[in-house]
């Protein structure tokens, strides 16, 4: 297997802003098996997050021929 850092954002939380990774990452990989999640971090305007990211390894299987 192999790994790829990625992230995303999301006004929604942090489960979303991975799961937008996992989406994003899965449009030029296949066979994605899991997320290491590295970093979450927000954005805050007003003493409100108004943006959360995540910063996250995809581990996927890569194909043989």
């Amino acid at each position: 297997s192999s790994d790829v850092c990625s992230s995303d954002l999301s006004p929604d939380g942090w489960e979303a802003a991975a799961a937008n990774a996992v989406e994003a990452a899965a449009q030029t990989l296949r066979n994605i098996k899991g997320i290491d999640v590295t970093r979450w971090t927000a954005k805050v305007e007003k003493n409100k997050i108004v943006e959360y990211r995540a910063v996250v390894k995809i581990a996927f299987i890569v194909e043989r021929e």
